[in-house]
């Protein structure tokens, strides 16, 4: 059964009776989501809402069957709402892959892409979550789990004693963001916009690249909380496998892991990053592209390299802030290149092809690179 009363707010009952496929016209309290003045508008369930009314799993005249629906609905949102988690499939295959033929370099591959999904979502919840939390809360979680997968990577990678793929991929999650990200969003929205020269505030641009404040959270706290730890574990059991394979990979593959580590390993953490960025360049909001690509290499900075010096300390493995003076040089062009992209405050296409011909031309140069033999990681077997 499900109730409305008066025209000026809403009770929401979820029981036995009733479908959530039928549909139902809501009048919405806008004062229940703290968002202002009431504001009446019409819902219909059936169709995709812009709005999240959260039902009570703990109702007692709820049944088991009732209870299946609300996780099964709550799941279709979480896992179906983007196209890029077709990609989870492969997560269970490269288990099984590794389980019958154990072929590193197909493991690698697929344990890649089985990442790539479970990092967006974990962006996702955890922008949900900080709904509830108030914008000093929020901002601490999307420092934390903003930047969650290259942290769990790093973590696994240390504990096999793989101390240059921590440092090599930390420093290319920020290359990634300064070039291909911020460079693909310039580029999308400059063709986009062709006709005009895109503006934004260099010096009060976005620091964490969040959401339009007209957005509703669409589960609730304990729901994304319920999920962050689950995507969290997944993330770390499938990063096993990913660290696992990265030796067997390179040889396999004939990729060299300085490449691996700079270049591939980055892309599961920074494709949430990369499609806001590109969508808000889109729209037209490059304050908040640039909020997104910057926050993010600021994040990694200042938070996940000194924790992985840390734990990397703690653990007995200690790792220390020497990059090697290739990639220092890499680093410090790369911040220069960016640093005159972005001193006129405008943006076009061109700008955005040169910072993507940069992170082309870095890609060359580490698939080539070749450490010396006294810095190479010696594996833990």
């Amino acid at each position: 059964m499900l109730r409305t009363t008066s025209f000026d707010s809403i009770d929401l009952v979820f029981c036995a009776m009733g479908s959530l496929e039928e549909q139902y016209v809501i009048e919405e309290d806008e004062g229940l989501l703290n968002r202002g003045p009431t504001d009446r508008k019409v819902l219909y369930l059936g169709a995709a809402p812009n709005r999240y009314y959260p039902f009570s799993l703990f109702s007692e005249d709820c049944g088991w069957k009732e209870i299946g629906n609300i996780v099964l609905s709550r799941t279709k949102v979480v896992f179906f709402s983007n196209k890029i988690n077709l990609l989870v499939p492969c997560g269970p295959l490269a288990v099984l892959v590794d389980l019958v033929t154990g072929h590193q370099g197909s493991v690698f591959l697929l344990s890649l892409l089985g990442t790539i999904p479970l990092a967006e979502r974990l962006g996702w919840v955890t922008e949900q979550l900080a709904f509830y939390t108030g914008p000093t809360v929020g901002g601490l979680l999307n420092a934390t789990f903003g930047n969650a997968t290259e942290l769990i990577i790093s973590i696994h990678a240390m504990k096999s004693g793989m101390i240059r793929v921590v440092q090599q991929s930390l420093l290319g999650s920020i290359l990634s963001n300064m070039l291909l990200v911020l460079g693909s969003a310039f580029f999308s929205g400059g063709i986009v916009h062709s006709n005009k020269e895109q503006v934004f505030n260099k010096d009060e641009s976005e620091a964490d690249g969040s959401s339009d404040d007209k957005e509703a959270p669409k589960i609730t706290n304990w729901e994304s909380i319920i999920w962050l730890f689950i995507l969290t574990a997944s993330i770390s059991f499938l990063s096993e496998y990913l660290v696992n394979a990265i030796e067997g990979a390179s040889v396999a593959l004939d990729i060299p892991v300085a490449f691996i580590s700079v270049i591939l390993l980055p892309i599961v953490g920074n494709a949430a990053e990369h499609a806001s960025a590109v969508m808000f360049a889109i729209k037209d909001e490059l304050d908040m592209s640039l909020g997104v690509a910057v926050g993010s290499s600021t994040q990694i900075s200042m938070f996940g390299i000194p924790f992985c010096v840390v734990y990397g300390w703690v653990l007995g493995h200690p790792m220390d802030l020497n990059f090697q003076l290739f990639e220092t040089a890499t680093l410090f062009m790369t911040v220069l290149v960016v640093a005159f992209m972005l001193q006129e405050g405008t943006s076009n296409y061109f700008k955005g092809l040169m910072l993507l011909f940069c992170y082309l031309i870095v890609a060359a140069s580490y698939f080539v690179h070749i450490d010396p033999e006294s810095i190479r990681d010696k594996p833990e077997t």
